[in-house]
């Protein structure tokens, strides 16, 4: 890089000067340090919660909801009128000897309780816009929290794959000394060759996708490119979950249950006010009148009502009703779907968490030391290559396995937290995403 920017330096038609060039090589380096720092969880959070589009749409929408309430807030207007009468007629009435001037003052006196009715239903909607951006901001955590374990469970499963290359290639040495001495076929040094390349390949083809994930997280806060090297955390730490019964009554106060209680409590605003409007409004004006042809004034003065406003207003009525018992049966439905969904990831974790323990504490340790077993008897031609090949496939399969399990555990953590609205962890890994769910309720800014 340095030598790049010193050529483009000489070749340049313009003279730039020596701090110009010295601040932008100051520039690239700290840019190359800050794409080796690992990216944590907490801090992939931070960046989705600043930066995502569909966080800041909720800003917007606030700000319109406020404006209806400041509308819903105002009384009804005064409406100012001049009217004339027997003018430019016939006969007496011609020009405007005989014509009646009237100026008035008119309003509604708004009954049935209506203003306050149309500012309730205005704070109802502003708090199911709040709740919605709570909700929101959870679920792209959740996104950003599931695609930082996945990256992370790829980091992991690449490093798997490394150690099977290196592996094929110190298979490949030994088979070839075999042969080579008449200890082996050359069958076997052939397939050891096509074993080492296959592992190349699976290497090659996990550092793309880890890329392509990589790009994919990045991509969630908007960035063009993904600005880390790696993701630093624990796959294999796990929380003591509490019992199912606790969690459940946790999700009461999450930001998914309060959007379907704020939604019930929109629909009981516009009962209230469709109910409002079933009063009849009374109209009213005051006003002077001038007679020309005598030249007097009068006072004038007027009301109306209209009729059969409640009968006329039934059937919207009926229909705010009708969205109310539909959100309630709504609110219920997603009460059952969210229970079956928190008990299938607290099972599934549970399991693969143990799943994982096990395989780290028994099964792993038993087939890395059964291939060291077999690498020996293999070298004194005690067992075959195929032997041999078997034992580094078990034990290979097996870190993988393992590594798919602690994933599952940990999606499975991630989305109890979701669906909680509470961390279970308090280390830096796991309380990432808990420290940011407090924030929610907090706009969020560039």
């Amino acid at each position: 890089m340095f030598y790049f920017l010193l050529g483009e330096w000489r070749r340049s038609r313009f003279h730039y000067s020596l701090p110009t060039l010295l601040v932008s090589l100051l520039w690239v380096q700290s840019a190359l340090s800050a794409a080796e720092e690992p990216l944590t969880l907490s801090e992939a959070t931070q960046r989705v919660l600043v930066n995502h589009p569909e966080l800041q749409v909720f800003q917007w929408r606030s700000e319109a909801i406020k404006g209806m309430r400041r509308s819903a807030e105002l009384k009804p207007a005064y409406d100012f009128g001049v009217e004339a009468e027997n003018l430019a007629g016939s006969g007496d009435f011609s020009g405007t000897a005989s014509a009646e001037f009237s100026l008035s003052l008119s309003s509604v006196i708004e009954l049935g309780d209506k203003r306050s009715s149309r500012v309730a239903l205005a704070d109802s909607r502003f708090a199911l816009a709040q709740a919605k951006r709570e909700a929101m901001a959870l679920d792209l955590l959740g996104q950003v929290t599931q695609g930082f374990i996945t990256t992370l469970s790829l980091q992991k499963r690449l490093e798997v794959a490394q150690d099977a290359t290196q592996l094929a290639e110190q298979s490949y040495r030994l088979v070839s000394a075999r042969v080579k001495s008449g200890a082996a076929p050359e069958a076997d040094r052939l397939r050891a060759q096509a074993l080492l390349k296959q592992a190349k390949l699976q290497q090659n083809a996990l550092t793309a996708e880890l890329t392509s994930r990589k790009f994919a997280l990045a991509s969630l806060w908007t960035a063009e490119r993904a600005d880390f090297n790696h993701v630093s955390g624990d796959l294999f730490k796990f929380e003591e979950l509490s019992t199912f019964d606790a969690l459940y009554q946790r999700v009461a106060a999450s930001p998914a249950i309060q959007v379907l209680t704020d939604e019930e409590r929109l629909r009981d605003a516009e009962i209230m006010l469709a109910r409002s409007r079933s009063t009849s409004n009374v109209h009213w004006s005051l006003g002077v009148r001038r007679f020309e042809g005598t030249g007097d004034s009068a006072f004038t003065a007027g009301i109306s009502m209209p009729l059969f406003s409640e009968r006329r207003n039934r059937g919207e009525v009926q229909s705010a009703l009708a969205e109310r018992e539909a959100a309630r049966y709504r609110s219920e439905s997603a009460l059952i779907a969210i229970r079956a969904r928190l008990f299938e990831a607290w099972s599934t974790y549970q399991q693969s968490a143990t799943a994982t323990q096990e395989m780290r504490t028994e099964v792993l340790p038993a087939l890395e030391k059964a291939l060291e077993e077999t690498r020996k008897a293999y070298e004194r031609g005690r067992y075959s290559y195929v032997d041999w090949v078997t034992a580094q496939r078990e034990l290979l399969d097996a870190r993988v396995a393992t590594i798919d399990a602690a994933t599952t555990a940990l999606l499975n953590q991630a989305l109890i937290e979701q669906l909680t609205a509470e961390p279970l962890a308090s280390e830096p890994f796991a309380s990432g995403n808990g420290q940011v769910l407090d924030q929610t309720t907090e706009s969020p800014r560039r």
